[in-house]
């Protein structure tokens, strides 16, 4: 039995009206047990999963080889979405298990000789970032890490940092401490007049923000699916069209090779971004991920970032009328999908509302990110349940 994707279902484009909404919300089941708030976290999984995991078993209990073609075309089309949600062209995405992985990979193609040897960075990323760069310190990365421990960043401070010895340029496009979000066309045309390459973390707003990463011109790209896509264990990297035939990743796999799946040896690298793949794929999650990522790309990016802003506004306002301290930027051009909220004991004020079926998560700050399947209702009831369990 061949792997089949679902088809897409889909919500009409635009701005969602009352029963487009209802509708979207029954495609997620985890809304009716509780008050979910968490998808800058971990995203609700559509009901269609179920029936992905159904043929997934299927497969396996009536084991054949030639699924092999079926489960490729799934993960080609699932890579193809992603790029198509970026604004960039089918063939320049490529997925792997986790960001980590990849950034690695991405990391493994320079040689970091003097005097381009430097990669800059903030301190406001996910571990992720300075743990993978001080790694390839044994290769001559040199990381510079930018910040004062404040929870914004200072992107005149970063810019100011970029020189003829910068070779990468590596943040994130939304912080996941504070949730304030990059100017990318001012970074981008920094650091392209010193000669560095962008590489943009986007795991907290693929799905949540638009990003046209072929205007922009940014160089590498990478996210994942268990957040805002509604997806689950898998990552994606993005590398400009025009860059790929520069780069030949050290940390590779055989599904990278150009003759890969004729199980000959290959005498060069795969075309495209598949040259940034690894060994034999894990195909049942990019078939999952294709469930949410479908219905997001039936309701629309900009529909859904107008979905977004308006319910973080209503976090922000409830906030100032509760005097809640509020870390993110206000200004709607300045924050992602999520409001990050300065409360005493917050974490156990997590576990407090946790208790009465409201979720929300806590990264030092107490972070409250809606999703287009929520309503304004649910933000009153959170920030309601959030005034009761503070503490006195």
């Amino acid at each position: 039995m061949s792997q089949t994707c679902p088809s897409p279902q889909t919500v009409a484009p635009g701005p969602l009206d009352a029963a487009a909404h209802a509708a979207l919300r029954a495609e997620f089941p985890l809304l009716a047990t509780c008050v979910y708030l968490n998808n800058n976290s971990t995203g609700a999984a559509p009901r269609g999963v179920e029936r992905v995991l159904h043929e997934y078993w299927e497969t396996l209990r009536t084991w054949r080889d030639d699924v092999w073609m079926g489960w490729h075309d799934g993960l080609d089309r699932y890579a193809d979405s992603i790029a198509a949600l970026l604004g960039a062209p089918a063939g320049s995405v490529v997925t792997d298990a986790n960001l980590s992985t990849l950034l690695a990979r991405v990391a493994s193609c320079f040689d970091y000789r003097p005097p381009r040897d430097r990669v800059v960075t903030t301190d406001l990323e996910y571990p992720t970032v300075p743990f993978v760069f001080r790694a390839f310190g044994r290769y001559g990365a040199r990381l510079d890490v930018v910040g004062d421990g404040g929870p914004h960043l200072d992107q005149d401070a970063l810019e100011a940092r970029l020189d003829e010895r910068t070779l990468l340029v590596c943040v994130s496009h939304s912080s996941f401490i504070s949730g304030a979000t990059v100017d990318l066309p001012r970074l981008v045309a920094r650091a392209h007049d010193v000669g560095a390459l962008v590489v943009l973390d986007a795991f907290q707003t693929v799905g949540v923000m638009p990003l046209d990463v072929t205007a922009l011109g940014v160089d590498v790209v990478l996210g994942g699916a268990h957040k805002w896509l509604c997806g689950v264990s898998t990552a994606f990297l993005y590398v400009r069209p025009d860059l790929v035939p520069k780069l030949e990743p050290a940390a590779t796999g055989w599904q990278a090779g150009d003759r890969a799946l004729t199980f000959q040896p290959s005498t060069d690298w795969a075309p495209a971004a598949r040259r940034f793949a690894g060994g034999t794929p894990y195909p049942v999650t990019s078939l999952i991920s294709q469930v949410g990522l479908d219905l997001l790309a039936g309701i629309g990016i900009e529909a859904i970032r107008h979905h977004s802003l308006a319910l973080t506004q209503r976090v922000l306002e409830r906030a100032d009328e509760a005097g809640v301290k509020v870390v993110s930027p206000t200004a709607p051009h300045r924050r992602g999908g999520v409001v990050c909220l300065d409360v005493p004991d917050g974490e156990a004020v997590k576990r407090r509302l946790a208790a009465r079926g409201v979720i929300c998560s806590w990264r030092g700050y107490l972070r409250v990110g809606p999703h287009v399947y929520n309503t304004i209702d649910e933000v009153d009831a959170f920030m309601d349940a959030l005034v009761e369990v503070l503490p006195r």
